[in-house]
Order: structure tokens, then C-alpha cells, then sequence
């Protein structure tokens, strides 16, 4: 019986490590690793020469000059208008826990 305690304990403390079981955890994971990934593709990055990618990033930002800060503020203000209301929500329900 010892030993069903200790690894029920372990058990615990490893899901409160990862933040839950570590199938989930490994699913979700998997799962914004692709996001990331196409995201990141999709601003021209590649896994495979991660300076070059940033480089020509940079520099490709650089040669937008101030149309790059427009560009950026734009796409802020349009995801901070889905996503601080969205949080603000959370945050005020998980308030009273």
C-alpha cells in the first residue's frame, strides 16, 4: 500500500509540473507547435537557417521604414480588440476562485 501512495503522489506532482496529465499536455503542445509554425512560416521563417530568416526578416522590416510601425499598430489594435475584452473576462470569472 506504500507504494500505491508514493506513486499516486508522484503522479501528482508530475501533472502539477506540466499542468495536467502529460498526454494532454503533450496534445496541446503538438498542437501550438503547429500554430506557431505556420504562423512563423507565414512571416517567412524556416526552421532549417533561423538566422538567415530572421535576418531577412529584420532587414525586410528595416526597408519598410515607418510603414512597418503602421503595419505592426494595425494588426495590435485589431487582435488587442478580440483578445484584452477575452481576457478581461477570464480573469474577472477566475476572480472569485
Amino acid at each position: 500500500m506504500r507504494y500505491e501512495d508514493e506513486m499516486q503522489r508522484s503522479n501528482t506532482d508530475l501533472n502539477r509540473l506540466l499542468g495536467g496529465s502529460p498526454g494532454a499536455v503533450a496534445v496541446r503542445l503538438v498542437l501550438l507547435s503547429v500554430l506557431v509554425g505556420v504562423i512563423l512560416s507565414a512571416i517567412g521563417l524556416d526552421p532549417w537557417n533561423i538566422i538567415q530568416s530572421l535576418e531577412r526578416l529584420v532587414r525586410a522590416v528595416w526597408d519598410m521604414g515607418f510603414d512597418a510601425v503602421v503595419w505592426l499598430w494595425r494588426y495590435f489594435l485589431l487582435g488587442a480588440v478580440v483578445v484584452i475584452p477575452i481576457w478581461l473576462i477570464v480573469r474577472l470569472s477566475k476572480g472569485g476562485r
